[in-house]
């Protein structure tokens, strides 16, 4: 499809220091009624280079699943074919529940420069370029350099850790941050370099889930095992302070990076073919899904680094989850949080 390229105007909005909060019931989830000379220099850059590129995609091998090397032990989750298939799920899973939107930001006229953190497969800086084929680079950046080579022309992916200090370039017209619940230290500073780096009147987008699960109807029993996995993750994470939890704090975080204009819209995702509803019964299912088949990626390395578990602990707690994860009388569901603002004109 071609997009008309739009004219740009920097008309200043009216600035609200508040954020607004709108929680989606999705109009209540019904549930279904079943269960130094120059010859040295460039050699010593070429050196470099060369040791660098090695450091990136020099993976560890760990119980049979791939993980990053560079800035290892910075995300505990794998990397592998496998795991890029569940992030591509993911991918699609937050799209359904925005309805097919890959963002909220009111930025229809057209950015011209975008970043979007933690990139993962790529598959949103990809879509987003698609979208906007006005805009004159997309660049997505992420600790794997997992992402396809062929890509739109306007897009680019880097290897880089965004918790380190961000590199000086031009300005951003949009930084979008998505599914990095578990990987990030310091979220406030996350916020305050995505404002640093904007242009006045930029938006930021924020998209995370709070793994919280919970139901409206009383049905998640005491002891239940997927309710215990999350509860372990939580912990787990917890102790590296890199919380699963992040998404009820967004809008405090953005609030007091200073950015302005904000609004907050939090989503309820099912997790199960429960509810009746047929857009929300495939959420559902496809939550699931990603979870029963990230269920090692999300506690191997994890519960037996952090947890001090033995491997034999770890699957055969599995076996408990995914037993559990079959009763569908269990009406269980958690939040997607997403959060946006601007950075003043002035």
């Amino acid at each position: 499809m071609t997009h008309q390229k739009t004219e740009r105007q920097d008309v200043a909005v009216p600035v609200d220091q508040n954020v607004s909060t709108e929680v989606l019931k999705s109009q209540h989830i019904n549930m279904e009624q079943f269960p130094t000379d120059d010859e040295s220099y460039s050699t010593e850059i070429a050196s470099y280079a060369t040791s660098l590129t090695s450091a990136v995609t020099s993976y560890n091998w760990q119980y049979g699943r791939r993980y990053h090397s560079y800035k290892e032990g910075s995300y505990k989750f794998p990397n592998d074919e496998r795991e890029q298939d569940r992030l591509d799920m993911i991918h699609h899973i937050i799209k359904l529940v925005l309805n097919d939107r890959l963002f909220l930001a009111p930025i229809e006229n057209g950015p011209i420069r975008v970043l979007d953190i933690g990139t993962g497969t790529g598959l949103w800086a990809i879509e987003f370029a698609d979208q906007f084929q006005s805009a004159h680079q997309v660049i997505g950046n992420d600790l794997s350099p997992i992402q396809p080579s062929w890509v739109p022309p306007n897009v680019a992916f880097e290897v880089d850790d965004v918790e380190a200090e961000w590199p000086q370039r031009p300005p951003f017209d949009f930084i979008h941050s998505r599914y990095m619940c578990g990987s990030i230290v310091d979220w406030p500073r996350l916020a305050q370099q995505a404002y640093d780096q904007l242009k006045p009147g930029g938006w930021v987008e924020f998209q995370e889930y709070n793994l919280v699960n919970y139901s409206e109807d009383g049905s998640i029993k005491e002891g239940n095992n997927v309710q215990r996995l999350h509860e372990l993750l939580r912990e787990a994470c917890d102790k590296i302070n890199r919380p699963i939890t992040i998404g009820a704090d967004l809008e405090r975080i953005v609030k007091e990076t200073g950015f302005v204009n904000g609004k907050h819209q939090v989503f309820q995702v099912p997790l199960g073919t429960w509810p009746r509803e047929r857009r929300m019964k495939d959420i559902g299912a496809l939550n699931m899904y990603q979870m029963l088949d990230g269920l090692e990626a999300f506690t191997t390395a994890t519960f037996t680094a952090i947890l001090g578990w033995t491997i034999e602990e770890v699957q055969a707690f599995l076996t408990l989850v995914r037993q559990d994860a079959k009763d569908r009388s269990v009406h269980m569901m958690h939040d997607l949080h997403v959060v946006y603002a601007q950075k003043p004109w002035q």
